[in-house]
């Protein structure tokens, strides 16, 4: 049993498109969170975490490998290549940080969403390996990979990821190494309807009135599924019944860390374990007039909802309890700062953009000033952002149309100011350090401006990798929620 406090045992916990909002410890009124909460009063919880783009294959494979987009050439939901003859390896050759840990001898076990092409195959360092097929799909009979082999799972999947992750976690307790288990939900992501989701968890949200969920008149860029339990452009203004599903899924995911955590504490090694929880992509339940993410519009969006995440870390001894980060940090400093933090001597990457974040975990203060130079950077095929702590602009490549927003009069983002002549200096410094940045760390190989990215789906490999063959699906909603 692993007692290292330097080399502490690690639980990583990652959702499918829950927006940072959708905690009760963030201050939503209405969710029922409470695991999640308690994580969040006695660690550390993040106010400002941006994904490294608003979809999650592309914000997955960012958190894995401290790649940007147009660095690790994932620019879209995976469609194609994720199982059977067809699959494709899409980080073939890019280091993750679970390879790292598997150097440094942890016991790496993944359970849950993978959904970076070739979904039968351990990658990055995994020696247990229980996955989606795909990417999403129906909570009962969903479509997995157990022992090499697809199956559909008959129980509630947020259930069985996390029976399967307990079953990893007993085979590695009792080992003389640590342990990282990865339990990947495919909650909160749809379908929402009451046949996907056990009747109780529906019953806590029956007369819930959602305050914390915006009703607005659809946005004119948004897209709408054609899914029977999902708001229309016409119903968007009564979703309650599609929020109860959202919600529901949420407190499934609750629950479950719940009883993670239960375990590990019978087994004796809660003590000496890292718990960290994050979401891939934010998501919109009505905001700005969108059901959906980065692709819930087109053109793509990159509003704060979509971009902002939320991120717990919890290590009773070393990290503060109660400590509330106002610091803008991102996904591709993740890995930098889970590596600095378990002390492990991992090859440098100096063509990587991120920087750790470890010291603030550990009580350091970095000052929040709003003249401070530190920008966050997203991207989402040709869209691109630089966000700071006053304000945001979005430049859509080559037509447009742009976005600027001053957050300090505007944090709601409502009042896009591109054309306003006041602001022009201003757009055009942050035009400037957006696009140096993208020029020091894109590949021109995959670089994401020249990809025909439309939200709907990557069939294969970017740019040249692709070698001629469609590499995105054409721009659509028909298919988008079959992932």
């Amino acid at each position: 049993m692993n007692h290292d406090k330097e080399r502490p045992n690690v639980l990583f916990v990652l959702t499918d498109d829950q927006g940072y909002w959708a905690l009760g410890s963030s201050g939503n009124r209405d969710i029922q969170t409470p695991n999640l909460d308690r994580l969040a009063r006695e660690g550390a919880r993040f106010e400002n975490f941006f994904c490294a783009s608003p979809v999650c294959s592309p914000a997955r494979a960012s958190l894995l490998t401290g790649r940007i987009p147009s660095q690790h050439g994932v620019h879209d939901w995976i469609r194609g290549g994720n199982c059977g003859s067809g699959s494709i390896e899409y980080l073939r050759g890019m280091r993750g940080y679970t390879e790292d840990l598997a150097d440094a001898g942890y016991q790496c076990a993944l359970s849950g969403k993978w959904h970076l092409g070739a979904a039968q195959v351990p990658q990055k360092g995994f020696t247990r390996w229980y996955v989606h097929q795909r990417g999403g799909g129906p909570y009962y009979n969903a479509p997995m990979i157990r022992d090499g082999k697809p199956v559909e799972e008959p129980g509630y999947i947020t259930d069985v990821i996390t029976d399967k992750a307990l079953e990893f976690l007993e085979e590695m307790v009792g080992q003389d190494a640590p342990f990282y288990l990865g339990v990947h939900y495919t909650a909160p992501h749809s379908p929402w309807s009451r046949a996907n989701h056990p009747a109780e968890l529906f019953a806590l949200y029956e007369d819930c009135t959602f305050a914390d969920c915006p009703v607005r008149e659809p946005h004119p860029w948004a897209i709408f599924s054609d899914a029977p339990d999902a708001p229309t452009r016409e119903n968007a203004r009564h979703p309650a019944e599609t929020l109860k599903g959202y919600y529901a899924a949420v407190t499934g995911v609750d629950r479950n860390v719940g009883r993670l955590l239960q375990r590990m504490e019978q087994l004796g090694v809660l003590d000496n374990t890292l718990v960290i929880f994050t979401s891939d992509n934010g998501f919109n339940c009505g905001h700005h007039g969108i059901w959906g993410k980065g692709n819930g519009t087109f053109p793509l969006n990159m509003y704060d909802t979509s971009v902002k995440v939320p991120l717990i870390w919890w290590h009773p001894g070393r990290i503060p309890a109660g400590k509330v980060v106002q610091n803008m940090v991102s996904a591709y400093d993740f890995m930098p700062t889970l590596l600095e933090y378990l002390h492990l001597n991992a090859p440098q990457r100096p063509q990587l953009p991120g920087q750790s974040f470890a010291g603030l975990l550990q009580g350091e203060s970095y000052p929040v000033d709003k003249g401070a130079p530190v920008v966050v950077f997203d991207e989402y095929g040709a869209a691109r952002m630089i966000r700071t702590y006053v304000d945001k602009l979005i430049v859509r490549y080559p037509y447009g149309p742009d976005e600027y927003y001053d957050l300090e009069q505007d944090p709601g983002e409502e009042e896009n100011r591109i054309d306003d002549r006041r602001c022009a200096l201003r757009i055009q410094q942050l035009r400037r350090r957006m696009e140096r940045w993208f020029a020091r760390y894109a590949d021109p190989a995959m670089d994401g401006r020249m990809e025909r990215v439309s939200g709907n789906g990557q069939l294969d490999r970017a740019g040249l990798k692709a070698e001629g063959r469609p590499n995105y699906a054409p721009l659509g909603h028909e298919a988008r929620w079959k992932v």
